[in-house]
C-alpha cells in the first residue's frame, strides 16, 4: 500500500504541475480575457482528479482494499454484521461507487476539453464543423450512458454494498462487469472518434517529415489512453480478491495519462518557443530559404510549377516558420486556416466587388488590356 500511496500522489503532483503549465501557456499566448470554456474546465478536472486520487487512497488505507466482492456464499453467511471486516467491506463498496463516478467524470471532462480545442483548431474549415458537433453529442450521450450504468446498473442502490445474500456481480462495484464493459467500450469509442478529427489534416498536410511526425505524436496520444483503459479493465477482471484495490490504482494511472495527453497540445507551443530561443530546436529548412508566394501572374505560375501545384494550400501545409498567429496557442501548432491564397478571376464578375472583398486577403494584381482602333478616316 505504501508504494501505491507514493505513486498515486506523485502522479497527482505531476498532473497539477502540467495543468498549471497549461494555464501559464494560455495566459501567455492569449491572455485571461480570451480564455475559452476548456480553460475553465481543466482546473475543475484537476479538482476531480484530486478527489479520485483521494478515493483510491481511502479504499486501500481506510478499508484495506476490501469490498463486497471475492466472497463465497458461506463466507457471506458467517460474516457477522458487527465485525470489523463487515464494516470495511461496506465502506469499501461505497467508496468504489464514488470512485467510479469520479473516474468517469474526469475522463469525459478531458474529452470535452479536447473537443473544444479541436473546434478552435479547425475553425474556418467548413467540412469539420459537423464532425465537431458530432463529437459534442457523442461525448454527452456516452457520458450519460456510462453514469447510468454505474448508478442504475444495480437497483436498488444499497445493493452495491450488500454482503448477504450475494447481490451478484452487477452489484459488486469493484468488479462489476456492467460498469467495466460499458465504460471501456464507450471510452474507447469516443477516443477513436476524437483522434479521427485531426487525422485527415495530418495526412493531407504538406509538411516536412519531422514536423508531421511531431504533430502525429502530439495528436495520437489518445491511443495511450485507450490502451491504459483496456489494460485497467483486464487487470480488474483478473485481480480476484484484489479487484477493489486494482480498480482504484489503475484508475489513477489511466486518468494521469489522460491528463497529460489532454494538456500537451496547449503546452507544446510554449515549449517549442522556449526551445527555439534556447537554440535546442532546429528546423529542417535554412533561415534564408523563402517559400514561393502566391502567383502574381500567369507567367510566374508557368515558370514556377510549385506555385501552380500550391493553388490550394491546406491549413497544415503552410510552413511553420513563415506566418504564425501569436494570439492563439492552437494556431502555433497549426497555422491559421483563414490564411488562404487570394485568387483573381477575370470574367463577368464585378471588379469593384472583387476588389472590395479581397482588400484584406492579400495582394491583388489586375491586368489591364487597352485596345486601340484604327481611324476610319485615314487613307
Amino acid at each position: 500500500m505504501g508504494d501505491f500511496v507514493t505513486e498515486a500522489f506523485t502522479l497527482l503532483g505531476v498532473a497539477i504541475v502540467i495543468i498549471s503549465l497549461r494555464i501559464v501557456a494560455r495566459w501567455t499566448m492569449v491572455g485571461p480575457s480570451n480564455f475559452q470554456v476548456d480553460d475553465y474546465l481543466m482546473p475543475f478536472a484537476c479538482v476531480v482528479y484530486g478527489l479520485e486520487t483521494g478515493a483510491a487512497y481511502i479504499v486501500g488505507a481506510w478499508f484495506k482494499g476490501l469490498a463486497n466482492n471475492a466472497m463465497t456464499d458461506e463466507q457471506r453467511v458467517i460474516l457477522s454484521p458487527d465485525s470489523e471486516e463487515y464494516r470495511l467491506r461496506i465502506g469499501g463498496s461505497k467508496i468504489q461507487v464514488i470512485g467510479w463516478s469520479l473516474y468517469t467524470l474526469l475522463l469525459w471532462l478531458l474529452k470535452a476539453c479536447m473537443a473544444i480545442f479541436y473546434s478552435r483548431l479547425t475553425m474556418g474549415l467548413a467540412n469539420m464543423r459537423t464532425r465537431i458537433h458530432i463529437a459534442y453529442g457523442l461525448i454527452a450521450v456516452t457520458y450519460i450512458a456510462t453514469v447510468c450504468s454505474i448508478l442504475f446498473g444495480c437497483h436498488p442502490m444499497h445493493k452495491n454494498w450488500q454482503i448477504n445474500p450475494n447481490p451478484g456481480n452487477h452489484c459488486q462495484p469493484a468488479v462489476s462487469k456492467i460498469d467495466i464493459y460499458v465504460t471501456v467500450v464507450l471510452n474507447v469509442a469516443t477516443d477513436v472518434y476524437l483522434i479521427s478529427i485531426p487525422a485527415p489534416m495530418l495526412f493531407k498536410a504538406r509538411l516536412r517529415w519531422r514536423e508531421k511526425l511531431e504533430l502525429l505524436v502530439l495528436f495520437s496520444g489518445g491511443l495511450f489512453v485507450m490502451m491504459a483503459g483496456i489494460l485497467r479493465c483486464v487487470l480488474i477482471l483478473t485481480a480476484g480478491a484484489n479487484g477493489a484495490e486494482q480498480a482504484g490504482s489503475w484508475a489513477c494511472r489511466e486518468t494521469f495519462v489522460a491528463v497529460v495527453i489532454g494538456n500537451i497540445p496547449m503546452i507544446y507551443p510554449l515549449v517549442r518557443r522556449a526551445a527555439r530561443r534556447a537554440g535546442f530546436y532546429f528546423t529542417t529548412r535554412s533561415g534564408s530559404q523563402s517559400y514561393p508566394a502566391y502567383p502574381l501572374s500567369d507567367g510566374d505560375a508557368s515558370n514556377n510549377g510549385y506555385a501552380k501545384r500550391k493553388k490550394f494550400r491546406h491549413p497544415l501545409s503552410i510552413p511553420a516558420d513563415t506566418q504564425w498567429n501569436t494570439t492563439s496557442d492552437e494556431q502555433m501548432i497549426l497555422p491559421t486556416s483563414r490564411q488562404q491564397p487570394p485568387t483573381c478571376t477575370a470574367g463577368d464578375g464585378d471588379w469593384d466587388t472583387n476588389s472590395h472583398t479581397s482588400q484584406n486577403a492579400g495582394i491583388k494584381v489586375i491586368h489591364e488590356t487597352i485596345v486601340h482602333s484604327a481611324e476610319k478616316g485615314s487613307r
